[in-house]
């Protein structure tokens, strides 16, 4: 049977890879920057076959050759290290940067671990970009973003060991870790040139996956979608209904720094919002495009609405903002998004090990293109280089004069777009 993962980065796995790593799946998909079908088990090769393939093929061959014969530094060579690099290499060769690649059995276990109710790490999901490791984003909450960790953060060094060259599964090997050790990331914030050095100790992190509260002073629901994992439709409609039972009148929807999911649940997000017609389409290699609709009974559909994006908005999330933003149901208020929607293929090699190859790909319901471009907000603005998000968990105690004093300049002006809009839905 196949699994389809939309895009988690992708989204994770954008895919990604969260540490531990997060994507998007769809009826049995994941959506972290792409989606993912599983294909059976590829057969194995044995070393005769390789020297029986095309002639470039022996050049891997001869080269592990001459790394067993000569060099120096004895301790390092390992085969299955060769082995894991060589495949890695090869699929980065594709071009296909933060979405086809290869996962150790180590990173297929950190997948099914991340899908759960919680699992041990920093809680970020990282990807690659221009051949540098880089955060996709942290997550609500985790260690990585208490310890000042950003969407965007290029990470030059793990614990002091230059990564810069390093296949990205290394690099999270590097950076994954019990609850109760530490890792020091050596980063570097976008927009700077500076290197910082961040110390997070690793912790036990909960997948927040909807969280919900009323913005003190306002009528306005502040929803936070941190990931799409199961039920998050589910659990998005309850905050909703409740929300509206206590009084809300329009709806900020916070996708920022979320990095995808589950493409079902994907669905079903936008469907909450949407009466009819497209939620996605997805096109394959011939261009034949496949349409998915809304799924009706959205419970607030009626009721003027804001998104808020960011870079760190990736697969799920890009497809619920799409979506929003091609049917007009509200404005788009942040910055650009990842950039990830690709249909991945899963094929498992016998080690334990998997491809993630991107076979398809999604569009909005107009047809853009999302993969590598990203969905524009319809309002930039950016965040100021030190400032916190204000989610939820935050708002809670927090005064109308507090939330006036933060620096989430982009809430504040998703308040402001709100305040100028109708009580009645913006379609």
């Amino acid at each position: 049977m196949a699994n389809q993962r939309s895009s988690l980065p992708g989204c994770l796995l954008a895919l990604m890879a969260f540490l531990v790593l997060f994507a998007v799946i769809a009826p049995g998909s994941f959506l972290a920057g792409a989606l993912l079908e599983r294909n059976g088990v590829l057969p194995g090769s044995t070393a005769g076959q390789i020297n029986e393939g095309p002639a470039a093929f022996k050049l891997l061959w001869q080269a592990r050759d001459i790394i067993n014969n000569h060099y120096v530094d004895r301790s390092a060579i390992e085969d299955q290290r060769l082995a894991y690099g060589a495949v890695s290499g090869m699929v980065e060769s594709l071009g296909d940067t933060g979405h086809s690649r290869f996962l150790t059995p180590e990173m297929m276990q950190a997948e099914s671990q991340a899908l759960s109710s919680d699992f041990e790490g920093i809680g970020a999901e990282l990807t690659t970009k221009d051949g540098m490791p880089v955060v996709v984003a942290p997550m609500e909450n985790s260690p990585a973003e208490r310890a000042g960790i950003r969407a965007g953060d290029v990470i030059v060094a793990v614990d002091g060991q230059d990564v810069t060259g390093m296949a990205l599964s290394q690099v999270i090997q590097h950076v994954r870790g019990p609850k109760g050790t530490s890792v020091t990331l050596s980063v570097i914030h976008e927009g700077e040139n500076q290197i910082t050095d961040i110390t997070i100790t690793r912790a036990k992190i909960p997948l927040i996956n909807v969280s919900a509260q009323m913005i003190p002073g306002t009528t306005v629901l502040l929803v936070r979608i941190g990931s799409f994992s199961a039920r998050v439709g589910d659990d998005l409609k309850a905050a909703l209904q409740q929300g509206k039972a206590d009084g809300a009148q329009k709806i900020i929807l916070d996708l920022r720094n979320s990095p995808g999911g589950l493409l079902d649940e994907a669905i079903l997000v936008a469907s909450q919002f949407l009466t009819d017609g497209l939620v996605m389409q997805e096109q394959d290699a011939e261009g034949n495009r496949k349409p998915l609709a809304v799924k009706p009974g959205g419970v607030a559909t009626d009721l003027p609405l804001a998104v808020l994006i960011n870079q760190g908005t990736a697969s799920a999330a890009e497809i619920v903002s799409g979506a929003l933003q091609d049917q007009g149901r509200g404005q788009l208020i942040g910055k650009t998004t990842f950039g990830t929607g690709t249909v991945l293929n899963q094929f498992n090699l016998d080690d334990g090990s998997a491809l993630l190859l991107a076979t398809r790909q999604w569009l909005t319901p107009k047809g853009r293109v999302i993969w590598h471009q990203g969905i524009e907000p319809d309002i930039t603005v950016e965040l100021p280089r030190d400032a916190s998000l204000v989610t939820p968990s935050r708002l809670k105690g927090m005064t109308p004069t507090a939330l006036q004093a933060s620096q989430d300049t982009q809430l504040l002006k998703a308040l402001e777009a709100l305040g100028k809009a109708p009580n009645a839905a913006r379609r």
